[in-house]
Formats: C-alpha cells, structure tokens, sequence
C-alpha cells in the first residue's frame, strides 16, 4: 500500500493522528507484551515513518497520547452521565467505569505499561502535560459527583475519584496473570491470585464508596441572609 499524502487542515490532521493511535491500538491489543515501533505503526496504518514524527515524538509519547485518548473517553461519559438531571448512584458510576475502564480492550494492560514509561521513557514536560489534562477532567467530574453525592465535601470528590482509580489499576496489577509464568500459576499455593477481578473489583469499590460517603459529615446548611 503506497503511503499516502501528509494532511494539511485541522480536520484533516486530527483525522490522521487517530488513524496512527488506531494503528497503535491494534498492534497493541496483538502483542500487549512490547511498544511497536514507529515503522510498525507507520506500515500500519498506511503512511511514511516520517509521518508518525509529524503528530508524535516518540512511540512511547504516542503509547501515552492512546491511554489520554482512552481516559478522555471515559470522563467524557461521566461527565455526560453527572451533567444529567436524573438521580446518579455507585450503579450508574460503576456501569460507566466498567464499560469504559475495567472491559475497555486493552486499557488496564495500556494504563499499566504507561506507569512504567512515564517514569522512564516520557519527557518531563509531556508528562506534566498530560498530568494537567488529566487534573483539569479529575475536577469537573470530582465537582459533578460532589453535586450528586451531598454527604461529599468539597475537593471529596476528586479524592474519591482518585482512590477509585488506585484499587481499578492495582488490584488487576495484583490478580492479573502473568503468561511468562505459564503453568508455574497453577500452584496451590498461588490460589490467592486467580479470583475473578471484575467481581471481586466491584466489591472493594462497593466498600470504598460506602466508606466515603459515611465517614463525611454532613455539610452545614448555609445561613439565610438577613
């Protein structure tokens, strides 16, 4: 397939860089275990090596740029979801987090690997970057949670938004099996491991929002002006 011309207009640009994180989503889904390298994304998806350089610097800056793009995703839903009038529970969060997040293809493997570059491989200023994105999304949506969930004080909702986060991404770090270990996992002794994630997930995060709610005191109504 001949590579095809560099994108001038806006449209066409983003158009373009979407195509390269598809291209690197799918090599990702088909070998979880490494980063692709540029010219395996640029084959791909159809287009010059040197054209993957115009939209990325690097194949792990444009790793991290897929996991923002995941993460976006997944905050523009609960946005979407706490903008509404209709009455928001732990279900309706857990329904949009397990859509979005916990069956999403590929995204805890993703978000675990990106851990790993932004402490290694990511420049310091791409990494900030993509940190003061992601605080701006934590806010909005901590501050709509704090709407729903009155008990919330404020600044409540982003730290519980936070600690959500810490048990989806740690807890499948610690049941996830490891395929180099093959049938080594198989040991008695290693029981403790295999237990069903999404549930056992759905459980503790159950616990924390309880926790959360029931520990806040209740805020103290506002004086009438007089």
């Amino acid at each position: 397939m001949p590579p095809k011309t560099r994108a001038i207009a806006e449209p066409e640009k983003e158009e373009r860089r979407h195509a390269l994180l598809d291209a690197a989503e799918s090599l990702f889904l088909a070998h979880p275990d490494r980063v692709a390298s540029v010219a395996e994304v640029a084959q791909a998806a159809g287009v010059a090596k040197g054209t993957v350089y115009l939209y990325f610097p690097s194949k792990e800056e444009m790793l991290l740029s897929l996991h923002e793009r995941h993460v976006a995703q997944f905050f523009d839903r609960l946005g979407h979801l706490l903008a509404g009038r209709g009455r928001v529970g732990f279900d309706e969060v857990w329904a949009v987090t397990r859509e979005r997040l916990v069956r999403a293809p590929g995204y805890l493997p993703l978000t675990s690997r990106c851990f790993g570059l932004m402490d290694r491989d990511i420049p310091a200023p791409a990494a900030v970057a993509f940190k003061l994105r992601v605080a701006a999304a934590l806010a909005g949506a901590g501050a709509g949670l704090e709407r729903h969930f009155p008990s919330l004080r404020r600044g409540e909702g982003v730290t519980l938004l936070q600690h959500s986060y810490g048990l989806i991404v740690g807890l499948w770090q610690l049941l996830h099996p490891i395929e180099r270990f093959g049938s080594a996992m198989e040991r008695a002794e290693l029981a403790l491991f295999r237990r069903d994630y999404e549930r056992e997930l759905e459980q503790a995060l159950r616990a924390l929002w309880r926790g959360a709610m029931g520990s806040a005191p209740a805020r103290t109504p506002a004086r009438k002006a007089r």
